[in-house]
């Protein structure tokens, strides 16, 4: 061949590490060794005992590439024979599992290429699927003789996964939806979290739950220096509330809907970036039945022995049949309610929900369920039993005061 191909991986320097050797000032070396540490130039002085050092080191080896971040090579094609040669053409493609992608700057070819002259170009690529990766390079070109030359090489590698995430949704008595997300950094070396936020669906407005105003500043929960160890784990939290057009409809939802998705971006080393996008993040709606019953007000703290409000929320899940409800109140031995039971509510047609203000008082101090609804469907004579809906602390009054 006439040209030479050559490949190498772009990445970042890495501090010098060195092994301090010391040893107590009575022992036999005496202070040798702490001298030959001052004077070693990839020591920090005044800090020589410490293994991080201020120089940077060239990358020894090809390195791990992991999901999200940019993989960048550069590519040269020298020619090495002292005839010149024509149309050039050097094409870059990488293979994964599932597709081929041209990484090549230009496609146009090269007119001719002189004697220890060189062509070089230098590729990007944001990775996007994990594991074996082909970097295929290709070079053609034309000799003087009119010959036509053609070669590839290959360049296999692994993309592996930098982090490990895991979600869980809780539903609250209302229709907010709190989603926990579970972020390990499984990779070798530390991260900086630079943003971990939720893109909510259509049907949410999305409020993140890890922050806390100190001195009227925002700061987050995790501290200013946001850094993640190997192997370690932090746990975001975030609360979605349907939105104003969606909030009637959102007590009625069944079967699988679509949250929204996490996007995480983070900084390793000396600021190399990566960002990873989940896939959309869905949640069995939970099952309510015919009828759903949920507080939409109530008290944290009430005085014992004190009438106290609460406003509950009736939903009528059918979507296609009305239904003429009637409330029945049940006392317990610490809940009492206060009102007429068995009343009219009226017919409820479907998906439609009505709001109810309700009055009762505890006659037992401490944390009190609240118990002891009953709603009946007069059309098909079925009673629906509503218990610990809520809890409630109840106190003395002159504890309160």
């Amino acid at each position: 061949y006439f040209l030479i191909f050559a490949v190498m991986r772009l990445t970042k320097p890495t501090l010098f590490t060195n092994i301090p050797v010391t040893c107590e000032e009575r022992d036999l070396p005496g202070n040798l060794f702490n001298q030959l540490m001052k004077d070693d130039p990839s020591t920090v002085k005044g800090a020589e005992a410490l293994m991080l050092g201020e120089m940077l080191t060239l990358p020894q080896n090809f390195g791990n590439i992991f999901l999200g971040e940019t993989f960048s090579s550069y590519i040269s094609v020298h020619n090495d024979s002292n005839q010149v040669v024509k149309d050039i053409l050097v094409k870059a493609d990488l293979q994964t599992s599932s597709q081929r992608l041209n990484l090549s700057a230009s496609s146009s070819a090269v007119a001719e290429l002189k004697p220890d002259c060189c062509i070089d170009d230098v590729i990007h690529h944001e990775v996007k699927e994990i594991g074996t990766h082909i970097l295929v390079c290709a070079v053609s070109y034309t000799t003087q003789t009119g010959e036509k030359m053609y070669f590839r090489k290959f360049f296999k590698f692994q993309v592996l996964k930098p982090l490990d995430v895991k979600t869980k949704f809780y539903n609250a008595e209302t229709d907010e939806v709190f989603l926990e997300a579970q972020i390990q950094n499984i990779t070798t070396s530390p991260m900086f979290m630079e943003k971990v936020s939720l893109e909510p669906s259509m049907m949410y407005n999305v409020a993140e739950l890890n922050t806390v105003d100190t001195a009227g500043e925002s700061e987050s929960t995790f501290g200013s220096r946001t850094y993640l160890q190997p192997m370690d784990t932090r746990q975001y939290l975030y609360c979605l509330k349907p939105k104003q057009e969606f909030a009637e409809k959102a007590g009625v939802i069944k079967g699988v809907t679509v949250i929204g998705k996490l996007d995480i971006v983070w900084k390793t080393n000396l600021g190399e970036r990566g960002r990873l996008q989940t896939s959309q993040l869905q949640r069995m709606a939970p099952g309510y039945g015919d009828v759903r019953l949920s507080l939409e007000t109530i008290p944290d703290t009430v005085n014992l022995e004190e009438p106290f409000d609460i406003t509950c929320k009736i939903t009528n899940c059918s979507s296609e049949r009305t239904m003429d409800l009637v409330l029945e109140m049940c006392n317990t031995n610490s809940i009492h309610w206060c009102g007429v039971s068995g009343r009219q509510l009226g017919k409820l047609h479907p998906s439609s929900s009505l709001h109810l203000a309700l009055t009762l008082l505890s006659s037992v101090q401490g944390l009190q369920s609240v118990s002891g609804l009953r709603l009946t469907d007069t059309f098909l004579k079925r009673t629906y039993e509503y218990d610990d809906i809520a809890q409630v602390c109840v106190v003395s009054s002159e504890v309160k005061q």
